[in-house]
């Protein structure tokens, strides 16, 4: 297994590089900015980019996605249910992508936005369970997050909830490596540190140990800080929509 962490900060948001070097082959999550840094690090660690995976449409940033999909000859993810106007190659629930040694189970986790998956990735090499979670922007270090950029808050919270209660169900020693850190939009009390485990966050993060839906959905649409500016375009650039 090879993971390569990008934290950016202009915006604040976390990216993935990983895969199996074995066979050469490596996936990028959520892609930020300037293409050259992805395409460098599979080229140090001697792999090839099949898959470039947006955990969901991203009202905060213009996803560098289809951009490093198209330069590296890889195919562009979304969740099949994924408002878009563009080709991209759908997975669904339960879908398990191949990367050598390295498999990439898709969740579909919706609150944050409905299409909005998560990753749960398996090296074989180690183990035939898995190893971590990519949580995009459901589960962070410290807070899950906001509901309201792609639906009605009160929606989406009902089913952030749900997709919580399942990634409680992962072990305790599974890692997670969110989309984004402190200093984001797209959570409110966040950690500095970008990485945790499922079971430290069942433990510590607030959000995340309610266990009353009524409740929960009460703490999500309480006191939702300003949106992200320009929101609605930025979402609908993402999805190749002109606003």
């Amino acid at each position: 297994m090879i993971l390569r962490q990008f934290l950016n900060s202009d915006p604040v948001a976390a990216s993935y590089l990983f895969g199996c070097g074995g066979k050469a082959s490596a996936a990028v999550v959520d892609p930020v900015g300037d293409i050259g840094p992805y395409v460098e690090a599979a080229k140090a660690t001697g792999m090839r980019i099949l898959y470039v995976i947006d955990t969901h449409i991203h009202a905060d940033h213009i996803s560098a996605g289809r951009e490093l999909a198209e330069a590296s000859g890889a195919e562009y993810v979304l969740f099949e249910g994924a408002q878009a106007v563009f080709p991209f190659h759908p997975v669904k629930d339960g879908e398990v992508l191949e990367l050598g040694n390295v498999t990439v189970s898709v969740m579909h986790t919706p609150g944050h936005t409905p299409e909005h998956i998560s990753l749960l990735v398996t090296d074989r090499t180690r183990a035939s369970e898995p190893w971590f979670v990519l949580t995009g922007h459901t589960l962070m270090v410290g807070d899950l997050g906001r509901t309201e950029l792609a639906s009605n808050a009160e929606q989406g919270a009902r089913a952030l909830f749900s997709s919580a209660r399942r990634l409680k169900e992962l072990p305790d020693h599974i890692e997670v490596l969110p989309g984004a850190y402190s200093g984001s939009v797209c959570g409110r009390s966040l950690s500095g540190k970008p990485t945790s485990t499922i079971g430290f966050e069942k433990r510590f993060n607030k959000a995340f140990r309610i266990e009353d839906e009524d409740a929960f959905i009460a703490a999500m649409t309480a006191d939702i800080p300003p949106p992200p500016p320009n929101a609605t375009q930025t979402r609908a650039a993402n999805a190749g929509i002109a606003r």
